[in-house]
């Protein structure tokens, strides 16, 4: 069995409702790093970013992330006239350097997070932590 779970992606940049602009982005997870998603842009320059799969889980429901990543989900994308409840994935992400709105599609977020529950099931993400070569790590840098 892998351990590992990707999905690519088309979102859509959100700049305003009268601009959308498609962007490529890949979803991974690791059994090794349990608890996180890296989600990794491809534009003109590669940006990556890593936050809680439970975050990611809990924003297809609410509004989740009072941090630097909010995900929400909504009836529609920017700009639609046509709003299917559901459809949409909002993810706001914010650095000092700005802020970005995707739209991403709900049911292929939603497939990828199931395959990542396959991999390792809410609530056994601590039993594939290697806290000993964590540790190995942290000390070898200090």
């Amino acid at each position: 069995m892998s351990s590992t779970v990707s999905a690519e992606l088309e979102l859509r940049l959100v700049e305003s409702p009268e601009l959308v602009v498609p962007v490529v982005a890949s979803l991974f997870y690791n059994r090794s790093d349990p608890y996180a998603i890296r989600i990794e842009f491809r534009a003109d320059e590669h940006v990556e970013w890593v936050f809680a799969r439970d975050l990611l889980a809990m924003g297809m429901v609410d509004r989740e992330g009072p941090g630097d990543v909010t995900v929400w989900p909504s009836a529609g994308s920017a700009g639609s006239a046509e709003k299917t409840p559901g459809e949409v994935l909002n993810i706001e992400l914010s650095s000092p350097f700005g802020r970005a709105h995707f739209e991403a599609p709900i049911a292929r977020i939603s497939d990828f997070l199931r395959r990542t529950y396959q991999l390792v099931p809410a609530g056994e993400e601590s039993e594939h932590i290697d806290f000993d070569a964590g540790l190995d790590e942290l000390l070898r840098r200090a």
